[in-house]
Protein backbone atom coordinates (compact mmCIF):
# COMPACT_ATOMS: atom_id res chain seq x y z
CA UNK A 1 0.00 0.00 0.00
CA UNK A 2 1.67 3.43 -1.05
CA UNK A 3 1.75 6.32 1.85
CA UNK A 4 0.01 9.50 0.70
CA UNK A 5 2.75 12.23 1.17
CA UNK A 6 2.06 14.71 4.30
CA UNK A 7 0.97 17.88 3.19
CA UNK A 8 2.84 20.73 4.20
CA UNK A 9 1.62 22.67 7.37
CA UNK A 10 1.92 25.90 5.14
CA UNK A 11 1.83 26.52 1.45
CA UNK A 12 5.30 26.88 0.12
CA UNK A 13 4.66 30.80 -1.32
CA UNK A 14 2.94 31.69 2.21
CA UNK A 15 3.68 35.06 3.89
CA UNK A 16 4.20 33.90 7.54
CA UNK A 17 5.07 36.73 10.90
CA UNK A 18 6.09 34.73 13.75
CA UNK A 19 2.43 35.13 15.67
CA UNK A 20 1.51 33.15 12.74
CA UNK A 21 3.13 30.15 13.67
CA UNK A 22 1.42 29.95 17.29
CA UNK A 23 -2.27 30.46 14.98
CA UNK A 24 -1.07 26.98 12.93
CA UNK A 25 -2.75 23.58 13.84
CA UNK A 26 -0.04 21.81 12.30
CA UNK A 27 2.47 19.81 14.80
CA UNK A 28 5.68 21.62 15.75
CA UNK A 29 7.77 19.35 14.29
CA UNK A 30 6.10 19.11 10.97
CA UNK A 31 6.16 23.05 11.14
CA UNK A 32 10.16 22.83 11.89
CA UNK A 33 10.52 19.84 9.19
CA UNK A 34 10.09 22.93 6.29
CA UNK A 35 13.48 24.51 7.91
CA UNK A 36 14.84 20.91 7.66
CA UNK A 37 14.98 21.09 11.95
CA UNK A 38 13.80 18.06 14.31
CA UNK A 39 12.79 18.26 17.06
CA UNK A 40 12.63 16.48 20.52
CA UNK A 41 10.94 16.91 23.81
CA UNK A 42 13.35 15.70 26.64
CA UNK A 43 15.00 17.07 29.90
CA UNK A 44 17.74 19.88 29.53
CA UNK A 45 20.77 20.59 31.58
CA UNK A 46 20.37 24.38 31.51
CA UNK A 47 22.88 26.04 32.39
CA UNK A 48 22.57 28.24 35.95
CA UNK A 49 24.56 30.59 38.16
CA UNK A 50 23.75 31.40 41.69
CA UNK A 51 22.11 34.24 42.28
CA UNK A 52 22.05 36.36 45.61
CA UNK A 53 19.12 35.41 48.41
CA UNK A 54 18.43 38.65 49.04
CA UNK A 55 17.67 39.64 45.26
CA UNK A 56 15.43 36.29 44.96
CA UNK A 57 13.61 37.23 49.05
CA UNK A 58 13.38 40.59 47.45
CA UNK A 59 11.36 39.48 44.06
CA UNK A 60 9.40 36.85 46.12
CA UNK A 61 8.21 39.20 48.45
CA UNK A 62 7.42 41.77 45.49
CA UNK A 63 5.02 39.15 44.18
CA UNK A 64 3.38 38.36 47.22
CA UNK A 65 2.78 42.51 47.43
CA UNK A 66 1.46 42.83 44.09
CA UNK A 67 0.23 40.22 42.63
CA UNK A 68 -3.04 40.42 45.19
CA UNK A 69 -3.68 43.81 44.06
CA UNK A 70 -3.89 42.72 40.61
CA UNK A 71 -6.20 40.99 37.80
CA UNK A 72 -4.06 38.75 36.21
CA UNK A 73 -6.35 37.64 33.58
CA UNK A 74 -5.10 39.94 30.88
CA UNK A 75 -2.11 38.90 29.12
CA UNK A 76 -1.02 42.85 29.73
CA UNK A 77 -1.12 42.45 32.82
CA UNK A 78 0.42 39.04 33.34
CA UNK A 79 3.46 40.64 30.85
CA UNK A 80 3.50 43.93 33.45
CA UNK A 81 3.39 42.32 36.68
CA UNK A 82 4.99 38.73 36.32
CA UNK A 83 7.07 38.12 33.05
CA UNK A 84 8.81 42.12 32.79
CA UNK A 85 10.28 41.52 36.47
CA UNK A 86 11.88 38.34 35.91
CA UNK A 87 13.18 39.35 32.65
CA UNK A 88 14.38 42.63 33.89
CA UNK A 89 16.19 41.06 37.53
CA UNK A 90 18.08 38.98 35.06
CA UNK A 91 19.03 41.45 32.96
CA UNK A 92 20.51 43.65 35.50
CA UNK A 93 22.46 40.51 37.12
CA UNK A 94 23.96 40.12 33.79
CA UNK A 95 24.26 43.84 32.24
CA UNK A 96 22.11 43.21 29.37
CA UNK A 97 19.41 45.08 27.36
CA UNK A 98 16.18 44.06 26.76
CA UNK A 99 14.68 44.57 23.78
CA UNK A 100 10.68 44.40 23.84
CA UNK A 101 8.57 43.92 20.47
CA UNK A 102 11.92 43.85 18.26
CA UNK A 103 11.95 43.14 14.49
CA UNK A 104 13.86 40.38 13.20
CA UNK A 105 13.29 39.81 9.23
CA UNK A 106 15.45 37.16 7.44
CA UNK A 107 12.59 36.26 4.86
CA UNK A 108 8.39 35.88 4.01
CA UNK A 109 8.68 33.30 6.43
CA UNK A 110 10.75 33.93 8.94
CA UNK A 111 9.47 37.35 10.01
CA UNK A 112 8.26 39.27 12.94
CA UNK A 113 8.22 40.55 16.26
CA UNK A 114 9.81 39.30 19.41
CA UNK A 115 8.44 39.85 22.42
CA UNK A 116 11.61 39.90 24.47
CA UNK A 117 14.87 39.83 22.77
CA UNK A 118 17.93 39.91 25.90
CA UNK A 119 21.06 40.67 24.97
CA UNK A 120 24.31 40.55 27.15
CA UNK A 121 26.23 44.09 26.91
CA UNK A 122 29.63 42.78 27.91
CA UNK A 123 31.41 41.31 24.74
CA UNK A 124 31.96 42.95 21.71
CA UNK A 125 30.80 41.26 19.78
CA UNK A 126 27.89 39.97 21.91
CA UNK A 127 27.24 36.20 21.78
CA UNK A 128 24.88 35.74 24.69
CA UNK A 129 21.39 36.17 24.35
CA UNK A 130 17.81 34.65 24.82
CA UNK A 131 14.32 35.04 22.99
CA UNK A 132 11.55 34.84 25.34
CA UNK A 133 7.84 34.55 24.07
CA UNK A 134 5.20 35.41 26.09
CA UNK A 135 2.44 32.78 25.36
CA UNK A 136 -1.12 33.98 23.87
CA UNK A 137 -4.17 32.15 25.76
CA UNK A 138 -2.08 30.07 28.12
CA UNK A 139 -1.45 28.04 25.21
CA UNK A 140 2.67 26.61 25.95
CA UNK A 141 2.78 24.24 23.18
CA UNK A 142 1.62 26.73 20.55
CA UNK A 143 4.39 29.39 21.74
CA UNK A 144 6.92 26.72 21.47
CA UNK A 145 6.23 26.68 17.55
CA UNK A 146 6.27 30.68 17.75
CA UNK A 147 9.65 30.32 19.97
CA UNK A 148 11.67 27.52 17.44
CA UNK A 149 10.87 29.45 13.91
CA UNK A 150 11.78 32.65 16.17
CA UNK A 151 14.93 30.89 17.05
CA UNK A 152 16.10 29.55 13.26
CA UNK A 153 15.18 33.31 11.87
CA UNK A 154 18.17 34.56 14.77
CA UNK A 155 20.13 31.55 14.01
CA UNK A 156 19.83 32.88 10.06
CA UNK A 157 20.27 36.73 11.28
CA UNK A 158 22.96 36.19 13.18
CA UNK A 159 27.26 35.53 12.03
CA UNK A 160 28.13 32.04 11.41
CA UNK A 161 30.75 32.86 14.24
CA UNK A 162 28.46 33.18 17.22
CA UNK A 163 27.37 30.80 19.79
CA UNK A 164 26.22 26.95 18.22
CA UNK A 165 23.36 27.08 21.42
CA UNK A 166 20.20 29.62 21.16
CA UNK A 167 18.40 29.80 24.00
CA UNK A 168 14.76 30.83 24.22
CA UNK A 169 11.80 30.09 26.68
CA UNK A 170 7.63 30.43 26.70
CA UNK A 171 6.51 32.14 29.64
CA UNK A 172 2.47 32.72 30.68
CA UNK A 173 3.95 34.38 33.41
CA UNK A 174 3.36 31.84 36.78
CA UNK A 175 4.89 29.31 34.77
CA UNK A 176 7.85 29.18 32.60
CA UNK A 177 9.61 26.83 29.83
CA UNK A 178 12.86 26.78 28.20
CA UNK A 179 13.72 25.65 24.57
CA UNK A 180 17.31 25.10 23.05
CA UNK A 181 18.17 25.62 19.23
CA UNK A 182 21.33 23.71 18.17
CA UNK A 183 22.54 25.06 15.31
CA UNK A 184 25.18 23.15 13.99
CA UNK A 185 22.78 19.43 14.57
CA UNK A 186 19.64 22.00 13.56
CA UNK A 187 17.97 20.61 15.40
CA UNK A 188 15.37 22.14 18.43
CA UNK A 189 14.74 20.82 21.92
CA UNK A 190 11.79 21.67 24.22
CA UNK A 191 12.88 20.90 28.15
CA UNK A 192 10.21 19.16 29.62
CA UNK A 193 10.44 20.48 32.83
CA UNK A 194 8.84 23.83 33.81
CA UNK A 195 8.88 26.12 36.46
CA UNK A 196 6.57 28.35 38.07
CA UNK A 197 6.79 31.78 39.71
CA UNK A 198 7.25 33.01 41.97
CA UNK A 199 7.91 29.30 43.84
CA UNK A 200 10.69 28.65 41.24
CA UNK A 201 11.50 32.44 40.67
CA UNK A 202 15.87 31.54 41.50
CA UNK A 203 15.80 28.38 39.23
CA UNK A 204 14.25 30.80 36.34
CA UNK A 205 16.43 33.80 37.13
CA UNK A 206 19.33 31.33 37.61
CA UNK A 207 18.94 29.82 34.17
CA UNK A 208 18.72 34.02 32.41
CA UNK A 209 21.80 35.03 34.29
CA UNK A 210 23.74 32.37 33.34
CA UNK A 211 22.55 32.02 29.62
CA UNK A 212 23.88 35.54 29.33
CA UNK A 213 27.15 35.67 30.95
CA UNK A 214 28.42 32.21 30.28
Amino acid sequence: MTMKAKAPPFPEDAVLTFADYFKLDAPIDDVLREFDVTFQLKSCDLPRRAVDQSIVDDLKQRFQRTLPQVDLSSEMARREFLIAPVVTEAAALSKSRVRVEFPIKVDDRLQGKVDYFVLAQNQVPSQHRVLIVEAKNGDLERAFKQLAVELIALDRWLDDSDDNLLYGAVSIGNVWQFGILDRSAKAFTQDINTYSVPTDVQDVIGFLYAILTT
